[in-house]
């Protein structure tokens, strides 16, 4: 009679990682500590644990401890976030930028208290490094904004005068003002309100610049070429326009009967 042993199921292979590949799991390790949690609250030992490997080998991979793992991880995150201002120049302006704020309060979202950490500072781990690592982000975001309104010096493009620049700027330290407020508020209101809120913010900048800028006025009038009554600009016109309309008694007279 013929044996019927169980043959016993195949051993699974054990992979190396290369140098890469266990450089970018420490990070990914790392990086889920610190979106919720501050960097200066989170320990070598548990970046070892979440990552399922020794203390020794996070040391080895970074023998600088906790600051050039938290540096790196920064620059992995700082990454990320400029990735969300990237936008393909298809479709209505505001359009664009609204799909790109969507992102940018996801990742908000999801990094919520290492999020909070960044901006504010206050850390013992903060350098001048990573204070680097996040101005290039915000400069990062102001680039790609400018972009989408024509004005980045490429081919074809003309360059950003200072007042355009420094207007943009200024929206991107609300989008990050506003986005600190939403998480101490408990992510009230909802993000696509949020959101909504500061494409109205940003064509409230651009008008208002406008009146007193001849490069912002001739961008205004090449964005709403482009854009939609349905869209986002089309939508807050509909809801100034009556206000605009309530208030025009503080015209001069002159200027009211022109």
């Amino acid at each position: 009679m013929t044996s019927t042993a169980a043959v016993p199921p195949p051993r699974a292979t054990y992979r190396r990682l290369s140098v890469e590949e266990r450089r970018a799991q420490l990070l990914l390790a790392a990086l889920g500590l610190f979106a919720h949690r501050a960097p200066d609250e989170v320990s070598l030992d548990e970046v070892a644990v979440a990552a399922g490997v020794s203390r020794p080998l996070v040391y080895r991979y970074f023998p600088g401890g906790r600051q050039q793992l938290y540096e790196a991880a920064l620059g992995s995150a700082a990454d990320e976030l400029t990735l969300c201002f990237t936008e393909p120049p298809v479709g209505p302006p505001t359009e664009r930028v609204a799909r790109v704020l969507d992102r940018y309060l996801r990742f908000v979202d999801e990094h919520d208290t290492g999020f909070s950490a960044l901006l504010r500072g206050g850390s013992v781990v903060e350098t001048s490094r990573t204070t680097t690592i996040v101005d290039g982000v915000r400069r990062a975001a102001a680039d790609e904004i400018l972009r989408h309104l024509g004005r980045m010096g490429g081919a074809g493009e003309q360059s950003a005068g200072p007042r355009l620049r420094m207007m943009v700027r200024s929206w991107i330290a609300a989008v990050e003002a506003a986005s600190l407020i939403w998480l101490d508020d408990g992510k009230r209101p909802d993000a696509a309100e949020l959101r909504g809120w500061l494409v109205d913010h940003l064509i409230a900048l651009l008008a208002a610049t406008a009146a007193t800028d001849a490069e912002t006025a001739a961008v205004v009038n090449e964005l709403l070429a482009l854009e939609t009554s349905d869209g986002p600009a089309g939508q807050l016109a509909e809801r100034v326009i009556p206000i605009v309309a309530e208030a025009a008694h503080l015209l001069p007279a002159a200027a009211a009967s022109d």
